[in-house]
């Protein structure tokens, strides 16, 4: 099932939002999966998230247009 998991701190000891999708890394697939989980989660449409880097990584970076974090993290129900 695709779920936000949470806040995990990755090797480099920065904080990561932990996603996991269903969908494959194939043809991008599993980074249309992620930001419309995003975007579900949110509350926006899909067309306010971008993925910015990390298109062949595990690890990703998204753009949010129109929300401060301090509301991401809000709406995502978890600490900054």
């Amino acid at each position: 099932m695709d779920a936000v998991e949470g806040v995990e701190t990755g090797a480099d000891g920065l904080a990561h939002l932990k996603v996991r999708v269903r969908a494959a890394p194939d043809k991008g697939a599993a980074n249309a999966a992620v930001l419309k989980l995003l975007a579900k989660s949110l509350g926006v449409p899909k067309s306010a998230l971008a993925l910015v880097s990390g298109q062949t990584s595990r690890v990703k970076v998204a753009r949010i247009a129109g929300l401060p974090s301090g509301e991401v993290s809000k709406r995502l129900g978890v600490v900054p």
